[in-house]
């Protein structure tokens, strides 16, 4: 006789500012991922637009917006647009290896640079090597980080300029958080590289979606994933495409704000990836 599956329980944050948004506040609704089952409810809550930050799984529960909406890349109809296939064959050159979550000093050395050039004074600028490696190892699922290393002619690793912190979920790659050398002297796009090169191995490995967390209408630093067309988003009556007229007016306004590789996820303020320890019960 097998053990029941025992429903989660789900909790809300208080509200905070919007890190999207000036002037509107933000809550979560959460749960924790564990057992031997937090692999299949990753994967189902996935689905329903949730994201993982360590043990957490969570998604927005705003009382009046709704601006916050999941996005995935269908993978295999994905094409690589003209802007898109030159940085591939700038960067093509990269060696990426797919390590087991497991933190490193020259990881969280990237990731300070990467911080201190993006994100001066955000939310993860205080992080110090202890809560790099509970944001890398505390992890209930399948999870991968993937290191993008410069060649050597000798066959020792090379420098390190970027890294991507990934879940594998039965429906697709879930990009959990990428940072970057984002001052390089001669490498351009690496931000937009890294889920270039997700969205191959998704292909490959014959799943349909590469997940991109949450994108919203009106943040210039969220547009540039309106890029990776098919693009699908979540709403009320489920997961459905945007339109081409959508995707052509999204671009058109995103590139009138363009900054090159602008990153994965804007939550290095709102504290998303601190813990279990932020997610506050709202009494």
């Amino acid at each position: 006789m097998t053990a029941p599956v025992r429903f989660p329980r789900f909790f809300v944050t208080s509200a905070a500012p919007c890190p999207y948004l000036p002037g509107r506040s933000e809550r979560k609704v959460f749960t924790e991922l564990k057992g031997t089952h937090a692999d299949q409810l990753n994967d189902a809550l996935g689905r329903i637009g949730f994201r993982r930050s360590q043990t957490v799984a969570y998604r927005p529960s705003c009382v009046d917006c709704t601006a916050c909406v999941s996005v995935r890349v269908v993978a295999e109809e994905f094409r690589a647009s003209g802007t898109q296939k030159r940085n591939l064959k700038r960067n093509g050159d990269l060696v990426a290896t797919v390590c087991r979550p497991w933190s490193t000093a020259e990881q969280f050395e990237l990731l300070q640079r990467y911080l201190g050039a993006r994100h001066p004074g955000g939310g993860m600028a205080t992080m110090d090597e202890t809560d790099f490696a509970d944001m890398v190892e505390h992890t209930p699922v399948e999870t991968w980080l993937v290191e993008y290393r410069e060649p050597t002619t000798d066959g020792t690793a090379g420098r390190l300029v970027g890294c991507c912190l990934t879940d594998r979920q039965g429906d697709g790659l879930s990009m959990i958080y990428s940072f970057y050398e984002t001052e390089h002297t001669h490498r351009t796009g690496l931000g937009n590289y890294i889920i270039l090169d997700h969205i191959q191995r998704a292909v490959n490995e014959g799943l349909p979606f590469v997940y991109l967390g949450y994108w919203v209408e009106g943040s210039a630093r969220m547009q540039y994933k309106v890029r990776y067309r098919p693009l699908e988003k979540l709403g009320r009556e489920g997961w459905s495409r945007f339109t081409p007229d959508e995707e052509e007016r999204l671009i058109s306004a995103a590139a009138a704000t363009r900054r090159d590789d602008l990153p994965l996820e804007g939550r290095t303020k709102d504290g998303a990836h601190g813990g279990q320890g932020q997610y506050k019960l709202e009494v």
